[in-house]
């Protein structure tokens, strides 16, 4: 059941949009269960959807309307996560700064990597200590 905050915000969502924000959301949740990694915190900051597990980073997800060819996901800007992301998917994902993932709604969603980018987030805690988070 999704947060009603969160749900406020996923009806704000344009209706081509909100499938793409959705799958990200699914692609948490999906992740999460398949690590059994504990329940998820389904929150809003900072008006973003945003998705926690105990030794995970938190994840944002969000669609912006002075950017509206693109979504994202957003990482905490202290790890290194995203300087991970950028290492081994550079030809298939664009990274912004240290901090997001931009995601074009025109193209297809390229599902493995952004799958194995929210894997490294969700158990962050646990990998962070290993060279290139483990992988």
């Amino acid at each position: 059941m999704m947060n009603q905050l969160v749900e406020r915000r996923f009806n704000s969502y344009p209706e081509s949009i909100f499938p793409l924000i959705n799958r990200l959301r699914v692609l948490i949740f999906s992740v999460a269960g398949e690590l059994d990694l504990g329940p998820v915190n389904e929150s809003l900051k900072w008006g973003e959807p945003s998705y926690s597990v105990k030794d995970g980073s938190p994840i944002r997800i969000d669609w912006k309307e002075k950017t509206p060819n693109q979504h994202y996901l957003f990482f905490h800007c202290q790890t290194k996560l995203v300087d991970t992301f950028r290492e081994l998917y550079g030809d298939i994902l664009e990274c912004s700064g240290n901090r997001a993932i931009v995601l074009n709604v025109e193209h297809k969603l390229p599902e493995q990597a952004v799958r194995h980018c929210i894997q490294l987030a969700l158990q962050y805690k646990r990998i962070k200590h290993l060279p290139m988070l483990g992988v």
